[in-house]
């Protein structure tokens, strides 16, 4: 049986405007797992994360955090999830320490000023403990709100677009961050624009469209089932049409006529580009360069959700 720390089942959201941001979402998520959720805006990202954490009430469905029923036992459930949102609402004239303890107060935790010095040390923000929010930069707020979010020590922690807006350098510093905190047991859900983050991060992928899970799938399987590679030759002389002779092989016109594009399985044990070549040969056809490209997880993502829009 498969450990899931959270557990969604039949979870649906209308909205009294009538919008139906949720339909029906099933979703496990085992414990000590990354995992990414995937969306175009407005496809319920952020209304699934904030049912889990109690800020929105579902019109249908259950929710488990640990066994604990997030409706019949919210108190318990809530405490074991950290949120990281994407906007800060923290007092401006409040010091960094003293917001961040406060946030594990919430909680009913008793106070802990080592555990509360060692999340600041691991997010840079020691030295600024006892400045005002006002007075940190963008890039440091952002951090003081995985801080307040990590104040109770949770088991779940949601990041919600948690590097939007964030340099690089700081984003890659984040990203070691919470590898560091699944290295200690928790098990971490973001949502993100940038899909080389879940690409690089990620166990698993959830892509959600339209209020409904469209795919959930260990990363590597979904690249290796959805991935495709690209073999390009450069044509010597362009071309009119592709000759009648190649067409057994899945082939495109591009760059004007100056390009021969096929595409083919990146996994399959037989490519077949031997045999596209030599019969590009044989139709007398020169090229004076080829090269491949492997598709990203934003190709993949991409297509799925054109795949479902039409």
């Amino acid at each position: 049986m498969q450990d899931d720390i959270l557990s969604i089942a039949g979870l649906s959201k209308t909205y009294a405007s009538g919008f139906q941001a949720l339909k029906n979402v099933d979703l496990q998520i085992m414990r000590g797992e990354i995992f990414a959720l995937l969306g175009p805006n407005g496809a319920g990202k952020t209304t699934l994360i904030s049912i889990v954490c109690g800020i929105v009430t579902p019109s249908a469905g259950r929710v488990l955090v640990d066994g604990h029923d997030i409706a019949a036992a919210w108190r318990a459930a809530r405490s074991l999830i950290g949120l990281v949102p994407q906007e800060l609402t923290t007092d401006a004239f409040e010091t960094v320490w003293n917001t961040v303890s406060f946030s594990r107060g919430l909680f009913g935790k008793p106070a802990a000023p080592a555990h509360i010095e060692k999340v600041l040390k691991d997010l840079s923000l020691w030295d600024k403990k006892d400045n005002q929010i006002r007075t940190l930069s963008g890039g440091m707020k952002r951090r003081l709100l995985i801080a307040k979010a990590l104040s109770h020590e949770p088991k779940l922690l949601f990041l919600d677009e948690p590097t939007a807006g964030v340099d690089v350098t700081l984003r890659e510093g984040m990203w070691q961050l919470v590898r560091s905190l699944r290295e200690t047991g928790v098990t971490i859900i973001l949502t993100t624009h940038y899909i080389d983050e879940a690409e690089d991060m990620a166990d698993r992928i959830g892509v959600i469209n339209k209020g409904e899970i469209i795919l959930v799938e260990d990363k590597a399987e979904l690249m290796r089932k959805l991935g495709k590679k690209q073999l390009t030759l450069q044509l010597a002389q362009p071309l009119g049409r592709i000759p009648g002779s190649l067409a057994a092989h899945p082939l495109e016109l591009t760059g004007g006529g100056s390009e021969l594009t096929y595409t083919y399985d990146a996994k399959s044990e037989h490519s077949g580009i031997a045999a596209l070549l030599q019969d590009v040969d044989d139709a007398g056809i020169a090229f004076k360069d080829l090269q491949t490209k492997q598709s990203s997880l934003e190709d993949i993502f991409v297509s799925l959700v054109r795949e479902r829009e039409t």
